[in-house]
């Protein structure tokens, strides 16, 4: 299977939503503290063993945290960047004329952003600066400030069938879900004791969030009735870093922990962990899901490594 080397750690990975064989590595220089940072775009080989092929690279002046790709255009995208920026990329130019565009709003890092799949003209950055912004890609400015939580917002992501809805993750150990026609978020959720890392909507299924967290737990809650989660899934060893639900099938999810370690999951049956993967040697801090190819998997880690493969096989095999 696949594999790339970056100069840097790993910070995220996105598959691309027009190419099959395409995906987006965010680094950064000395496992994020301070450094450089750098997004690549990569492609796939088409024979097996061949190596992956760097399509770009963008250097940046600190670490990148996060990209997305955007869901109207095939060779854009966004990142998200140490320094508070957000900034906007076009993988068909040459790097003298990156980024695009750069929008420097928030005061501290840009940990996540997301790119909405059914307004394609509007992306979300969340920060270390406790908010959540929205944007959309004509504007030189955020359209709206979203500030409600008490700490570091550490994920936030579209509904994938409600324009307008959206959630957040907060180390204030809350999740929120918000409406972007409404003045404030429209609920709250204690989902976690400890800080939340990461969270993701149900593709199939859009009442439905998973929630990943410092307490090591994945928790599955249904917005109609919130007082319980719906599963506990328990079984990685350290903080859970990302939660990705899969494209394919409403009851599959992906994980990633800073116990080294890939996780898969179905939330539907009583022995839900029906995935792990150690082929990481560092923190797993980044993982994905092909929308266009099935079981196809891709993560990356303070290792420096970014890995594809296919569920059920080796992501070390050749």
């Amino acid at each position: 299977m696949p594999i790339f080397k970056a100069p840097f750690n790993g910070y995220s990975v996105k598959f691309s939503p027009f190419y099959e064989n395409r995906l987006a590595a965010a680094t950064a220089q000395n496992f994020g503290i301070l450094g450089n940072g750098r997004l690549h775009v990569l492609a796939l080989p088409p024979t097996p063993g061949a190596p992956v092929a760097e399509i770009a690279a963008f250097d940046t002046a600190d670490g990148v945290y996060d990209v997305a790709w955007s869901e109207s255009h095939d060779s854009l995208l966004v990142a998200a960047v140490a320094d508070g920026s957000v900034k906007l990329y076009d993988s068909a130019l040459p790097p003298a004329s990156n980024p695009l565009r750069s929008l420097h709003e928030h005061t501290r890092e840009v940990q996540s952003v997301d790119y909405n799949p059914t307004r394609r003209d509007s992306f979300l950055s969340a920060a270390w600066d406790d908010t959540v912004k929205l944007w959309t890609v004509d504007r030189p400015a955020s359209v709206r400030t979203f500030k409600e939580h008490a700490y570091c917002v550490y994920a936030a992501a579209w509904n994938p069938r409600h324009a307008d809805v959206f959630a957040s993750a907060s180390g204030d150990c809350t999740a929120r879900v918000w409406d972007v026609r409404e003045p404030g978020s429209t609920m709250i959720l204690p989902a976690h004791e400890s800080e939340i890392l990461s969270l993701d909507w149900n593709k199939y299924d859009d009442c439905v969030i998973a929630t990943a967290s410092v307490d090591k737990s994945i928790r599955v809650w249904d917005v109609r009735s919130h007082r319980v989660p719906v599963a506990v899934l328990n079984g990685h060893g350290y903080a859970v870093r990302k939660v990705k639900f899969s494209p394919h099938r409403g009851s599959l999810l992906a994980s990633c922990s800073y116990d080294m370690t890939v996780c898969l999951w179905d939330y539907m049956v009583e022995d839900s962990l029906v995935g792990r993967y150690d082929h990481h040697t560092e923190f797993a801090v980044g993982v994905d899901m092909s929308v266009l190819v099935e079981g196809l998997l891709a993560s990356t880690g303070w290792d420096e490594l970014v890995y594809v493969w296919q569920h059920g096989t080796d992501p070390r095999a050749p």
